[in-house]
C-alpha cells in the first residue's frame, strides 16, 4: 500500500555489457521486466545504428509469419495460443523458414504456335480464332474488328453458364465465349493482335469436326487430373498448416522478442574499443539485486569468461514514475493518469479515490434499485474476469470490463446513499416503520384543552381539505427520527422537493469542502517529503485557515442548526444564508444569532483570513528573497537527483539553504555542481500571487461546483419518478382483465428505458461529473502531474495476438 501512497524510489544504473553477452543479458532483463532504457543515441538516425539489420532481419521474419498466419486462419485452422511464452531464441540459433513449392506449374494454352493454327477449306486460306474475353469487352472487341477488318470477319458470340476466376487478378468475372472466322493472312494477323489488346484468352479452333471431339476428350481427361491434382494439393497444403500452426505461436512470441531485443540494443552506446556495450536504465532501488542477478544469469548462459556488471551512478534529472497496482486498484489509477502522470515521490490520489470516487458518483446517482442492478452487473464480470471471450470482446464491453472494480465499487455506495435517500425505482422503502403517526393529528385523540390550544383535524377537515398538514408540536404526531435515511413519509409530502433541496444542497456543501480541506492537507505531506517546510508555514496553513474560517465555519453553523433546533423551535431558527452575509457585511442592527457571542468569534474569523491572505501572497516570496540575499552561488549538497522541478527559481533558492532544510555534507558538494542562476524574484512573486489568487477564488467557485452532487442527484431522481408515472403507475392502473396482457410489454419497456436511460446515460453523466470533481477541485490542491510513466522492459507487454499484421508486428 506504500508504494500506491507514493511511487517507488528509482535510481539511474549504467549496464556494462561485453558484445558476447549483451544478447543474453537483455532477454533475461526482458523476462523479468526491471529496468527501463534511456536512448543514448537520440542524434544517430534509425538507420545508422548498429543492429539495424537484425531489426530488418526480424521484420522480414514478421512479414513471413504475418502470411503464414493468414493462410492458416483462410484455411480454417485453428490458431492455438499458448499460456506459457517461449524465451527468446538463443543468439547462435537462426530462425529462418524456407517455403518450397510444392506443386508443379501447368504450361499455358496460350502459345504462337496454337495462335497460329489455320486451315484452307476449299482451296482457300480461311482461318479462324477462338477464345475467352471479358462480357465488358465484347461490344468494343465487335466494333473494332468491324472497322480494322472492314467486314472481311465474322465474330459469333456465346456467354459461359458460369462464371470463372480471372487469373491475373483473382477476381470472379463473367466470361463469355468468341469465334472469329477470318479471310486471309493479313487480317488473321490484325485479328491476333486485336485479340491481344483486349486481353483475350485465345485457345486453338481445329478444322473437322473428328479433331474437335479428341481434343475435347484430352481437355477433359486433363480437367479431371487437374481435379485430382488441386485436391491432393489441398490435403497437402493443410497438412503443412496444421503442422505449422501448432509451433506459429512460439515463432510469433520469438521473432517480437528477438525484434524488441535488438531496438533495446540500438540504444546502447559503444565504448571507445568497440568491445563492450554501456546502456543507462532506471530501475526501482527495490529491484537492484534482481538486476544484478539478471545480468549474471545472461552471461552465464552466453558462456562468457568476462561477466556484464553495472553500476549506480548520481543524476540530477527527474526519475520516471512507477506506482504498482493490481486489476482492482489499476482502474482508479487509470483515471488519475488521464489526468497527468504523477511526478516523481508526490502523493498518489488513486488510493484515496477508490473510496471517494464511488461515494461521489454514488451521490449523484444515489437508488438503491439502480445501483444493485449496477452492482450485479459488476459482480457478473468480476466473477467471469479469467473468461476469455471478455478479455477478447470489443471496445465498448472491453471498457466495461477493465472498469468491472470501479462498477462494483460505484453499484455498492449507489445501494448504500439510496438507503439513505429512501429511494428505490423513485419509491420509498418502509423498512424500519415511519416516524410520523397521522392518527395523532385527530381532535378525538387528544384533551379537550390540547383540542383549544391545537391546530387539529376532524373528518370535515379531512373531507373538505386537499392538502392536510402534520404539526410536529402536537404531542404524539413526530416519534422520533427515522433509524436509517429519509423517512418514507416524505414520499407523499407535497413539500418533499423543498425538504430533500435543502438537505442534498447542504450535504453537498460539507461534502465538497472536506473533500477541498483533504486536498490541502496531502499538499502538507508533499512540502514535508520534498523538504521544502517553508511551503508548510507560508503556503498550506494560510491556505486551511483561508478555508477553515470561511468555509469551515459554514459547516459548523449548518451542524450547529441542525442539532440544536428541533421542531418546536424551527420557526425560530435564523436563516444560516442570511446569518453567513451578514459575517462579512457587519449589519447595524444586531440580530439574534444561532448562539451566544456569534459576532465576536466571526469577527476573529474574518482577522484570521485577513491576516492569511497577505501571507498567502507575499510570505514564500520574500522568504526566498532573504534566502537569496546571504549566497551568491549555490551548489548542490545532496548526491543524486533534485526533488525540485528543473529550471524553477525556487530550486535555486532551495539548493543554497540545503543546510537549514536537512543538512547536507559539504563533502558532496564536489560531486555535482548546477551553475549559477540569476534570481528572478518578480517572477518568482508574480508566480505566488497568480497561485494565491487563484486559490482564493477557487475556494469559492469550486465550492459551488459541488452543488452538482445535488443538481444531478436532484435530476437522477426526477428522471426515475417521470419514468415511473408514465409507465408503470399506467400499466397498474389498467383493470384486471387486460392488465396482465398490457403489463408485461409495460415491464419491459420500463427494464429497457431503465436500463439505457437512467443506468446508462445517466451513470455516463454522474461518472463524467464525479471525475471532474476529483480532477479540478480535488486534485490541484496538491497534485502536479507532471510526471513521466515508468515503461519496462518486459516482454510481458508484448502482444500475442494472432488479430492480423498489425498484432504480429
Amino acid at each position: 500500500m506504500g508504494s500506491l501512497f507514493r511511487s517507488e524510489p528509482m535510481c539511474l544504473a549504467q549496464l556494462f555489457l561485453q558484445s558476447g553477452t549483451a544478447y543474453e543479458c537483455l532477454s533475461a532483463l526482458g523476462e523479468k521486466g526491471l529496468v527501463q532504457f534511456r536512448d543514448l543515441n537520440q542524434n544517430v538516425s534509425s538507420f545508422q545504428r548498429k543492429f539495424v539489420g537484425e531489426v530488418k532481419r526480424c521484420e522480414e521474419l514478421e512479414r513471413i509469419l504475418v502470411y503464414l498466419v493468414q493462410e492458416i486462419s483462410r484455411a480454417d485452422i485453428a490458431l492455438p495460443e499458448g499460456e506459457a511464452s517461449p524465451p527468446a531464441p538463443p543468439l547462435k540459433q537462426v530462425l529462418e523458414m524456407e517455403f518450397e513449392p510444392t506443386y508443379e506449374e501447368f504450361p499455358s494454352l496460350e502459345s504462337d504456335s496454337l495462335l497460329d493454327y489455320n486451315m484452307q477449306r476449299l482451296g482457300a486460306k480461311l482461318g479462324f480464332v477462338s477464345g475467352l474475353i471479358n462480357q465488358g469487352k465484347v461490344e468494343a472487341f465487335e466494333k473494332m474488328l468491324w472497322r480494322v477488318c472492314k467486314g472481311y470477319t465474322i465474330l459469333t458470340y456465346a456467354e459461359l453458364d458460369e462464371p470463372l476466376e480471372d487469373p491475373e487478378t483473382g477476381e470472379v468475372v463473367k466470361w463469355g465465349v468468341f469465334l472469329v472466322s477470318f479471310w486471309g493472312e493479313q487480317i488473321g494477323q490484325k485479328v491476333k493482335k486485336i485479340c491481344d489488346c483486349h486481353h483475350c484468352h485465345v485457345y486453338p479452333y481445329p478444322g473437322t469436326a473428328e479433331e474437335r471431339r479428341e481434343i475435347q476428350e484430352g481437355l477433359n481427361t486433363r480437367i479431371q487430373d487437374l481435379y485430382t491434382v488441386l485436391h491432393k494439393t489441398e490435403d497437402y497444403l493443410r497438412q503443412v498448416l496444421c503442422k505449422a500452426a501448432e509451433s506459429v505461436y512460439g515463432r510469433v512470441i520469438q521473432v517480437k522478442k528477438m525484434k524488441a531485443i535488438y531496438h533495446m540494443l540500438n540504444m546502447c552506446s559503444l565504448d571507445v574499443t568497440n568491445k563492450c556495450l554501456i546502456a543507462e536504465v532506471w530501475c526501482p532501488e527495490a529491484h537492484l539485486h534482481a538486476l544484478r542477478q539478471a545480468l549474471e544469469e545472461g552471461s552465464r548462459e552466453s558462456g562468457a569468461t568476462l561477466p556484464s556488471f553495472m553500476n549506480t551512478i548520481p543524476t540530477k534529472e527527474t526519475p520516471p514514475t512507477l506506482i504498482r497496482t493490481n486489476k482492482f486498484t489499476e482502474g482508479f489509477q487509470n483515471i488519475v493518469d488521464a489526468y497527468g502522470v504523477g511526478s516523481y515521490r508526490e502523493v498518489n490520489p488513486a488510493l484515496f479515490s477508490i473510496i471517494t470516487f464511488p461515494f461521489l458518483f454514488a451521490v449523484m446517482f444515489g437508488d438503491f434499485g439502480h445501483g444493485f442492478v449496477m452492482f450485479l452487473f459488476a459482480l457478473l464480470l468480476v466473477l467471469n474476469e479469467n473468461h476469455p471471450r471478455l478479455n477478447q470482446s470489443q471496445e465498448i464491453m472491453r471498457m466495461f470490463f477493465n472498469g468491472r472494480y470501479i462498477l462494483l465499487l460505484m453499484g455498492l455506495f449507489s445501494v448504500y446513499t439510496g438507503l439513505v435517500y429512501n429511494d428505490c425505482f423513485s419509491k420509498s422503502v418502509n423498512l424500519f416503520g415511519s416516524g410520523w403517526n397521522v392518527s395523532a393529528m385527530y381532535s378525538a385523540s387528544h384533551s379537550p384543552a390540547e383540542q383549544r390550544s391545537l391546530v387539529l383535524w376532524n373528518d370535515s377537515i379531512v373531507r373538505h381539505t386537499r392538502v392536510l398538514q402534520l404539526d410536529p408540536s402536537v404531542p404524539g404526531v413526530f416519534r422520533g427520527p427515522y433509524p436509517f435515511g429519509i423517512d418514507p413519509i416524505w414520499n407523499l409530502a407535497t413539500n418533499r422537493l423543498t425538504f430533500l433541496n435543502s438537505f442534498k444542497m447542504k450535504m453537498s456543501v460539507i461534502l465538497g469542502i472536506i473533500h477541498m480541506t483533504f486536498g490541502v492537507i496531502l499538499g502538507i505531506f508533499n512540502h514535508l517529503h520534498f523538504r521544502k517546510k517553508f511551503n508548510v508555514y507560508l503556503v498550506s496553513i494560510p491556505e486551511l485557515l483561508f478555508m477553515l474560517c470561511i468555509f469551515g465555519y459554514l459547516i459548523f453553523m449548518i451542524i450547529y442548526k441542525w442539532l440544536v433546533y428541533s421542531a418546536d423551535t424551527s420557526r425560530a431558527a435564523p436563516s444560516i444564508l442570511i446569518e453567513f452575509i451578514n459575517m462579512f457585511l457587519f449589519p447595524a442592527s444586531t440580530t439574534s444569532g444561532l448562539y451566544p457571542g456569534q459576532e465576536h468569534v466571526q469577527r476573529v474569523l474574518l482577522v484570521v483570513v485577513a491576516l492569511s491572505v497577505p501571507v498567502l501572497f507575499l510570505g514564500k516570496p520574500l522568504f526566498l528573497l532573504w534566502l537569496h540575499n546571504g549566497r551568491s552561488c549555490f551548489g548542490v549538497s545532496r548526491s543524486g537527483y533534485t526533488l525540485v522541478r528543473k529550471d524553477s527559481e525556487e530550486e535555486v533558492s532551495l539548493l543554497g539553504n540545503q543546510d537549514i532544510e536537512g543538512g547536507g555534507d559539504p563533502m558532496e558538494d564536489g560531486c555535482r555542481e548546477l551553475p549559477c542562476k540569476e534570481f528572478n524574484f518578480g517572477e518568482i512573486l508574480m508566480t505566488q500571487v497568480i497561485h494565491s489568487i487563484e486559490y482564493c477564488l477557487g475556494c469559492i467557485s469550486n465550492t459551488a461546483s459541488y452543488l452538482r452532487l445535488w443538481a444531478l442527484s436532484l435530476a437522477h431522481a426526477q428522471l426515475s419518478d417521470v419514468l415511473w408515472a408514465m409507465l408503470m403507475r399506467v400499466g397498474l392502473r389498467v383493470d384486471t382483465t387486460y392488465g396482465v396482457l398490457l403489463l408485461l410489454p409495460v415491464i419491459a419497456l420500463f427494464a429497457v428505458l431503465t436500463v439505457f436511460i437512467l443506468l446508462v446515460m445517466e451513470g455516463l453523466s454522474a461518472f463524467l461529473h464525479a471525475i471532474r470533481l476529483h480532477w479540478v477541485e480535488f486534485q490541484n490542491k496538491f497534485y502536479t502531474g507532471a510526471g513521466t510513466k515508468f515503461v519496462p522492459f518486459s516482454f510481458s507487454l508484448l502482444s500475442s495476438k494472432f488479430g492480423g499484421e498489425d498484432d504480429v508486428a
